[in-house]
Parts: structure tokens; C-alpha cells; sequence
């Protein structure tokens, strides 16, 4: 790519991102387990960004060439330098699992079968599993090789290829060829054996089908099998529709997904042409569709790959912490009202904000609980806690989004069950999407003053007990009346859009986010061009607008020191005649850095922001946002403490260079060894324990 661009393509820097991912998979400090859930986090990371980066981009191909001139890249050039990428990083990836993880598995006893020679036990065992449990789930399908198209292929699903060949047609010369889908969906993907003298035996599901493919075929010879993948393009293209019906566009959006254009579609590298040109035919499919792999596929199953030792060859867990203040508090409600208080997930544990919600949904004198929602758990505690309180007759109002992608379905279903419930659910904004992170609750404090106290709690990542426990977020409760006041305002602008509204304490992308932050960068400018410390910390997850990009370049011409941390998406590039005094830090770890955290020096004097914002065009643009400023002090120079331990970070932690690579930090032999994730919990951990917090 053209080094001299001011902008780095977004798709080639999270790329970057996932390097590093690989580079857990190949630390041999991490232990086994740990290296494995990496193994899975690569190849969903890239199944995701097939479906709906790498489709974008084949879909911009068939613009006019006078649109396609307008484009920043051309759509060929990132097509190709992504294809070079992916292939290279795929051997790096294969080596490891192949020639690292399976013999590292070998040695602790764990067995992952690959045409092994089985016992007497594990035969009778697989005849058992696969005739009574198996059999049943097996649909092969014969293909045509006459080019009448099937579709039946589902998105991101295996299926064995199979070649074969009529038995007792010794004249036959064409071979026939067929597919069966791997119902990994319902029965796993990973099968134990029986256990056999301290060694564990785990099979994957498409090996058992593979040997009992002559009983599914038994008018035929088995050639030879290869596992395929078919990842289709993932977007719904609804975000910036501006009318009719939300839910409707979306089911039905839903369904056009499972049958979408293809994206990738992944084969054995072993797969003989003949077969390779059955499945163009028969899918529709060409070359460029095409991605060679190795025998084994969809490797984020490993997600659930069970660790028959555990704890052994995994990381210690660590223990989550309580928080002195909120510990003195029989009452979530009163606690805040009194404190501000901030929590740093996954350090802290999350109950108490499953406890704050539960006690709102109970307490007589609570009238009101408005509340957004992005992505929750399964069954999440919160969602019952709301259906809850509105069953205690206390007026809800829950804002579902439902465009969270790969949450619709999920989300629709919350919305639905909620409102059974008699729960107020705003389904969605046609043409927003909101990604606000914000919860308000409203509680009468004097019934003869008629007067009302509001509680907030405000967070930079989802409402979802599951992901806090691995997720790196920030959670912070108040009661400050001018940001209770905003919030109202907030959720007003939720349920009636058309409105405006003026924030003055918490920030709003399209009202008046973007001039908060131009005023606060000038400032620091200024106060570099009268000699004083000037200096800015931003943490977030992605980097691209163009406008907030040349703020900051801006900034450090004018010798502002800015230090960057950020995790995936970046199109800034340091070490640039125009990207003076920026340092760019990216932390992989064991768990996600998810937080947005803004913070200006502002000579001597920190105003810090957490945020439920990124700072790529899509949220500071056409997305409802919280930026939600610390007042509190001591909760300011907290913050700002963790944020200098990640910027120390030696271990896990590199910087970007001019082209957005991962770079080791440089120190000498005997400098001390600083790991974010680790000193910010031993951090927390000494405050707690001196009750400090």
C-alpha cells in the first residue's frame, strides 16, 4: 500500500490486530488451554471479518468506475493484499495447531484423534454413539455435476465433500460426488472416548462420520472426503434505512442472510479439481470465492473444547474483587446516592450491577427504570430483573438495538419477551443505531416534597454479566444530578428522535460530542504553544475518522504529546512528518481491552471521560453515544493510573509502527517486566484491601 497515505486502510490495520492474536497461540509462557482459546478467537475474528468487511469490499467491485474512484483504496488492491495476508498467516496458524498444539496435547494425555488405530472399547463405543445418536442427524445429499445450482449450503456450517463411485459398475467411469452437512450445532463438535490408561481420546464429529460413511452410502465406494465452509456476506444493509417497519425489515433480513452471496468459501487444500469443479457448479461459486485450508475447519469450536485436567495447563483465575464503599451499603441505591462509584470489569466482580438492577426492581419507592440494551447474556439477570420490575408495577423502558450484528435474533426475541411483560420496548431507531451504554433509575427520596432521586449506571461495554467476566470495561454509578439531568434527556431523545436536546454535562455524538473534544485538543494546543505540559491519553477500541484523525496529527505538530492505546481498527499512522510526537500502544491479553477511556492534562488539572464510543466515523456520526465525564477526583487519578500501567506494559503490550505493525517494546536485560492486566489487578487489588476505593 502507498506508504505516503495520511490514512491507513482500516481493513489491513485490524489484520494487524489479529497477528498479534496469532502471536498468543504461538507464546510458549501461555499455557496450553490458553493458547487454544486464542486458536478459537483468530478464527471467529476472521470468519467475522470475511462476512462482513471482505464482502463489503467484493460488493464495492461492481460500482461504476467514477464511484469506485472516490474510494480511498481500490476494492481489488485491498482484496488482494488481504488474500496475500490471510494465506500467509494461515500456514503460520496450521503449523501451530499441527506441529505444536496436537503434541503438546499428546503429552498431557490428551488425545485428538487423527486416524490413530482405536481399541476394542472405542470401536464398540463409536458403533453405539454413532447408530443411536448420530445417524439420525445425517442428511447427505448427492450433488449434480450438470450445473443445476442447489442453495442449500448454510452460512459458516461444515459439511463433508465426499467423491465416490457406484459399487459393481466395474465400466463406470464418472465418479459421483456428495455432502453432508456436520450437525456440530446439535451434538458438539468434539466426541470423548472412553478413557484408557490415563490418555483422554477426543474425536471431532466429522472424523466418526467419516468412518461410518459406507453404512450412509451402501451402494457405494468411498473415494475420498474434505471438509468445506461456506461464510456468506453478514450485512443486513438496514442500518440507514429511515422507514417502515424495523422488525419486519430485519426477520426478513435475517432469513436473506442464511442464503446470502458468498463471502469465503474454505476447502481441503487436498481437494482433486474434478470435486472442486462439481462444487462451482452445484453452489454457484468461482475462484475468487475460493480459500484453501487444511483438513480441519471452523476452528472457533474450540471455544468449547473441554480441558479433561483442568486446572492444569490453564491460567490461574483471578479472583474478582468487592469494592470497600459499596461493601458498607445494605442498599446498591444508597451507596450511590452518596458516592460516586467506579468499577473496573473483569477485576471488580459484576454482581453489583446485577444487584443494582434486582434492587431496583423491588423497591416500593422506585417509579421509573429506563435502560438501553446491546448485547446481553443468555438468560440474562438483567432482562429479569426488568420483566421483574415491571410486574412490580414500576414503569420500564427498555431501548432494544436490535441492528447489534449477530444479535438481531437475539435481541428481537428479548424485545418480545419484555414486552409480554408490559415493559415500554423501543425496538430500534430507523437510520441510528444506539450503542449508549446507559441505565437510569428513578426513586422517590421524600414523599412529602414530592421529591425524586435519580441513580445512573454507565458503562463502556454491554449490560451482560457473561462478557464482564472477560472483558476488560469500565462501570461507573452516580447520582450527580447534572448528569441524572442529561441522562433524562438522553432517553427522551430515545423515545421522540426528532427532537434536540441540549447536553451539557454528558457528551452525544451529533449534538455535541465532536466540538467538546476540538475544544479540549485546542486547548492543550494552546497551552503546548505557551510552553506548559500539554498532553493527552486516549484509549479506545478503533481509530478512523479523518476529521478527529487530523485533530490529533494537528495536536502533535504543535507538540502536544498524545499517547494512543488502541486495540484493533487503526487508520492513523505514527512516525510520520505529520504524526509528530503520537505513540500508538496495542495490548493483547488474556482478557479483551474493551475500554473507551478520553483523558485531557488539561496543566496538571485531568478531565476525563469513559465513553461507549470509538472514534471511528460510523460512532461519532450515525450512532447514539454516552460520554460520560469523572468528576470525582480520586476516581480521575485512579484512572489515570491505570491508564500509565498499560503504557508501561512491556509483555503484552507493543507499539504501531508507520504501517501499523506490531513492535516490540524495546528494554534491557534486567529492566523490570510491567503487564497491564496483571499490575492493574494487583493495583486494585492493594486498594481494596486498604479500603481505599
Amino acid at each position: 500500500m502507498n506508504n505516503e497515505n495520511k490514512y491507513y486502510n482500516r481493513e489491513l490495520s485490524w489484520l494487524s490486530f489479529n497477528r498479534l492474536v496469532l502471536e498468543q497461540i504461538k507464546d510458549r509462557n501461555l499455557p496450553l488451554f490458553e493458547r487454544i482459546k486464542f486458536l478459537a478467537i483468530y478464527s471467529s475474528n476472521l470468519d467475522e471479518f470475511y462476512r462482513v468487511r471482505v464482502a463489503y469490499h467484493r460488493s464495492l467491485i461492481d460500482l461504476p468506475k467514477k464511484n469506485i474512484k472516490k474510494l480511498e483504496y481500490s476494492p481489488e488492491k485491498v482484496l488482494a493484499f488481504v488474500k496475500k495476508e490471510v494465506s500467509e498467516r494461515q500456514k503460520e496458524y496450521e503449523n501451530e495447531f499441527y506441529n505444536q498444539i496436537i503434541p503438546e496435547l499428546d503429552d498431557c494425555g490428551i488425545i485428538l484423534y487423527r486416524d490413530q488405530e482405536l481399541e476394542e472399547l472405542h470401536l464398540t463405543f463409536l458403533k453405539d454413539f454413532f447408530f443411536k445418536e448420530l445417524l439420525p442427524e445425517i442428511q447427505p445429499v448427492l450433488l449434480s455435476s450438470s450445473g443445476d445450482v442447489l442453495s442449500f449450503l448454510k452460512d459458516n456450517k461444515i459439511y463433508i465433500a465426499i467423491k465416490l463411485w457406484k459399487k459393481k459398475r466395474f465400466d463406470e467411469k464418472k465418479a459421483n460426488y456428495a455432502v453432508i452437512q456436520v450437525p456440530s450445532d446439535t451434538m458438539g463438535r468434539f466426541i470423548s472416548l472412553p478413557k484408557l490408561k490415563d490418555k483422554y481420546l477426543i474425536m471431532f464429529l466429522e472424523d466418526i462420520i467419516r468412518r461410518y460413511l459406507p453404512v450412509i452410502f451402501p451402494g457405494y465406494d468411498i473415494d475420498s472426503t474434505y471438509s468445506i465452509k461456506l461464510s456468506r456476506n453478514a450485512d443486513l444493509m438496514i442500518e440507514d434505512e429511515f422507514s417502515g417497519n424495523l422488525l419486519n425489515k430485519l426477520r426478513k433480513s435475517l432469513k436473506q442472510r442464511k442464503t446470502g452471496i458468498p463471502a469465503r468459501f474454505l476447502y481441503d487444500k487436498e481437494m482433486p479439481k474434478d470435486l472442486i469443479d462439481v462444487l462451482k457448479l452445484a453452489f454457484n461459486l468461482t475462484d475468487n470465492d475460493f480459500v484453501s485450508v487444511g483438513r480441519y475447519l471452523n476452528f472457533s469450536d474450540f471455544f468449547n473444547f473441554k480441558n479433561p485436567l483442568s486446572p492444569k495447563y490453564e491460567l490461574e483465575p483471578l479472583k474478582q474483587l468487592n469494592h470497600p464503599i459499596l461493601d458498607q451499603y445494605d442498599s446498591i441505591l444508597k451507596a450511590v446516592e452518596k458516592h460516586d462509584i467506579l468499577l473496573h470489569f473483569p477485576y471488580h466482580t459484576y454482581d453489583y450491577v446485577l444487584r443494582f438492577f434486582s434492587e431496583a426492581a423491588v423497591d416500593p419507592d422506585v417509579e421509573e427504570i429506563k435502560t438501553t440494551q446491546y448485547r446481553v447474556a443468555t438468560n440474562s439477570a438483567i432482562v429479569n430483573a426488568l420483566i421483574t420490575a415491571s410486574r412490580n408495577g414500576k414503569d420500564v423502558t427498555v431501548f432494544v438495538e436490535v441492528k447489534a450484528r449477530f444479535d438481531e435474533a437475539a435481541n428481537i426475541y428479548f424485545a418480545e419477551k419484555m414486552k409480554e411483560a408490559g415493559i415500554n420496548v423501543i425496538a430500534g431507531i430507523p437510520g441510528l443505531k444506539v450503542h449508549a451504554k446507559a441505565a437510569l433509575v428513578i426513586k422517590k427520596s421524600d414523599k412529602k416534597k414530592n421529591k425524586k432521586t435519580g441513580y445512573a449506571f454507565l458503562s463502556t461495554g454491554n449490560f451482560n454479566e457473561k462478557t464482564a467476566t472477560q472483558y476488560s470495561d469500565e462501570g461507573f454509578f452516580t447520582a450527580n444530578t447534572n448528569i441524572i439531568k442529561d441522562l433524562k434527556k438522553l432517553f427522551l431523545y430515545l423515545e421522540t428522535p426528532i427532537e434536540r436536546y441540549n447536553f451539557k454535562d454528558i457528551l452525544v455524538p451529533r449534538f455535541n460530542m465532536l466540538d467538546v473534544f476540538k475544544e479540549k485538543i485546542n486547548r492543550e494546543v494552546r497551552n503546548a504553544t505557551e510552553g506548559k505540559k500539554a498532553y493527552l491519553i486516549f484509549k479506545m477500541n478503533g481509530l478512523g475518522d479523518k476529521e478527529m484523525i487530523d485533530m490529533l496529527y494537528n495536536a502533535g505538530e504543535k507538540n502536544v504529546n498524545i499517547d494512543l492505546i488502541v486495540r484493533g481498527i487503526c487508520k492513523l499512522r505514527p512516525g510520520k512528518p505529520f504524526s509528530k510526537n503520537i505513540q500508538i500502544t496495542r495490548i493483547v491479553d488474556r482478557f479483551l481491552e474493551h475500554a473507551r477511556i478520553y483523558a485531557f492534562y488539561n496543566d496538571g488539572n485531568w478531565e476525563v471521560y469513559i465513553s461507549s464510543s470509538d472514534l471511528l466515523t460510523r460512532n461519532i456520526r450515525r450512532r447514539v453515544e454516552s460520554i460520560i465525564p469523572i468528576y470525582n477526583k480520586q476516581l480521575i487519578n485512579e484512572i489515570i493510573s491505570i491508564l500509565k500501567i498499560q503504557l508501561k506494559d512491556n509483555t503484552k503490550a507493543k507499539f504501531l509502527d508507520i504501517d501499523i505493525n506490531n513492535i516490540d517494546k524495546n528494554f534491557k536485560e534486567g529492566d523490570n517486566l510491567f503487564r497491564a492486566q496483571i499490575d492493574t489487578y494487583l493495583y486494585l487489588q492493594k486498594k481494596t484491601l486498604m479500603g481505599l476505593q
